[in-house]
């Protein structure tokens, strides 16, 4: 018996210092797990990716055009009831924690008519544009490059991206100009014109302005060059971003294209005598349309012997070589507003819960 007791007291002590041993081994181990928590900052490598990486969006957007062919001379005078759609592909690589840099291709129409946007009322300036009467389409196929700038900065990985944050946006496009009108039943003289009444025509090939005609070193538009139909412009503008979810963000911005053009509607300069386009009466047509409104709502004519020996009646200040007949103003360039909403997924995302953010 007394053997069993001192065995016993011997396995307790044992015991006691075996457990003892023990707890002092995890309380040292729980320490140096403590520091290497406390001191964890995630893996630079790892927490990099995550705050570097890319995604694809598609836009639907709207286009509104400034430019000669608008209410007023303003700078900004548009109407919105020409507004037209666009649709956009883009490629976005955000590179840091404001910053995004966005590639996009666009789609879009561009449209104006002097006779359903001029305001008669305005002697000065609605009176001469609806006599004018001009109008045009432009398709537009722009390819761009943008950089983002966040107002609210994203230190963390793209799974916790702040929810919403205000942005401005400035890049350079590339785009392709390339105006068309619908064809008159008849030139201005009733000739045939060779194409159906109300077909799109390409106006920059006709050369309306006296681009590809012999022109006298008197004449206003004298040294007049073709215009390119590929075109720079710069975008810029601004926004706001917002999550929707781990992957996918929505954006909504407005913005504008300042181009290096003044003939995305095909209006720059002036009149030219109507004779120097030869024999190419589609040319004459579309270069003076004031022809094609009601005479009632004409000035009186005026008839003149153009330099191909033919007579043609204008209203007087249209129509006809002189330093006053005014077409376009050539002082400005033209621009357009580009509105989207874009919807982007980021590649190579999931949804999962990080361990870290």
């Amino acid at each position: 018996m007394r053997k069993l007791l001192t065995g016993v007291i011997c396995f307790f002590i044992l015991f006691s210092s075996t457990e003892i041993s023990f707890a002092q081994f995890n309380r040292n181990s729980i320490k140096k797990k403590n520091k290497r928590i406390a001191s964890y900052r995630g893996k630079k490598s790892g927490f990099g990716k995550n705050k570097i990486y890319n995604a694809v969006g598609l836009s639907l957007g709207a286009l509104n055009y400034y430019g000669d062919i608008a209410p007023t001379p303003s700078t900004f005078s548009s109407d919105i009831s020409f507004t037209r759609p666009a649709v956009a592909l883009s490629f976005a690589h955000r590179f840091g924690p404001r910053y995004t840099l966005v590639g996009q291709f666009m789609y879009g129409t561009l449209k104006g008519s002097d006779v359903e946007t001029a305001s008669q009322g305005d002697q000065d300036n609605g009176v001469y544009r609806y006599q004018r009467n001009l109008t045009f389409r432009n398709q537009i196929k722009e390819l761009s490059v943008m950089a983002y700038f966040d107002l609210f900065e994203n230190d963390a990985t793209y799974i916790s991206r702040v929810k919403w944050t205000p942005y401005a946006f400035i890049g350079v496009a590339g785009f392709t100009n390339n105006p068309q009108a619908q064809a008159p039943a008849a030139g201005l003289n009733g000739e045939a014109l060779g194409v159906a009444a109300g077909e799109w025509i390409d106006l920059r090939p006709l050369g309306t302005e006296g681009q590809f005609s012999t022109l006298d070193p008197t004449d206003a538009n004298v040294g007049i060059d073709a215009y390119s139909k590929l075109q720079i412009g710069i975008p810029f503008g601004v926004g706001a971003r917002f999550r929707i979810n781990e992957v996918m963000d929505l954006w909504a911005d407005w913005g504008f294209r300042y181009t290096f053009t003044d003939y995305l509607d095909d209006v720059s300069q002036n009149y030219v005598d109507l004779g120097v386009f030869g024999t190419n009466n589609l040319a004459r047509a579309m270069s003076y349309r004031s022809n094609e409104l009601p005479a009632s709502e004409l000035p009186p004519l005026q008839s003149y012997v153009a330099r191909n020996g033919q007579t043609y009646s204008t209203i007087p200040g249209y129509g006809r070589e002189h330093p006053d007949n005014v077409r376009g103003s050539k002082g400005d360039r033209d621009i357009y507003m580009v509105t989207t909403v874009r919807l982007t997924y980021i590649l190579g995302a999931t949804f999962h819960k990080a361990k870290f953010r």
